[in-house]
């Protein structure tokens, strides 16, 4: 997740947009709910905390049950629906259910969900360009052209989904 937002956020830097990065470690960084806050915008950002954002990207089950409540009124929700098998519990919320961990899996990288997730999520989105991404990669790789292969496809396979 921390990496998804980080990728998102350089993207959005190299189109030129503000943006905000905050990482939520503690805990999480054994393997819970880690979860990042990443906001963009055309404008200066005042704050980087977002009480109620207009997306959340729920990887595991128990993200969906933490965010859900926080998503915004008309919000859309990304649901990685290979292992969330539960509905959302909101009837104001748009869903995008994206199997994310199974497209990964036939890709041959299961490590690499949360790019499927993430071009899922631009091209719903429409936040940053597929583009922008995919040349931030190298930078954030540094150059690691086997990792930067992988992630490209994933962030593409992602992006081309129905």
């Amino acid at each position: 997740m921390l990496s998804m937002g980080l990728n998102l956020a350089q993207a959005a830097m190299l189109e030129g947009l503000h943006v905000t990065y905050l990482p939520a470690y503690g805990a999480e960084v054994r393997g819970g709910t880690a979860n990042c806050t990443v906001s963009v915008s055309d404008e200066e950002i005042a704050s980087p905390v977002a009480s109620s954002p207009s997306y959340v990207v729920a990887m595991n089950h128990p993200s969906m049950l933490r965010f859900q409540n926080q998503l915004e009124s008309g919000g859309i929700m990304f649901i990685n629906s290979t292992l969330i098998k539960d509905p959302v519990n909101r009837g104001d919320i748009e869903c995008i259910n994206v199997p994310a961990n199974a497209v990964a899996e036939d890709l041959g990288n299961p490590r690499s969900a949360n790019m499927v997730m993430l071009g899922a999520f631009i091209r719903k989105s429409n936040m940053v360009h597929l583009d922008s991404l995919l040349d931030g990669l190298a930078a954030a790789l540094k150059n690691n052209q086997k990792l930067i292969t992988i992630n490209k496809n994933a962030l593409t396979a992602g992006f081309n989904l129905d």
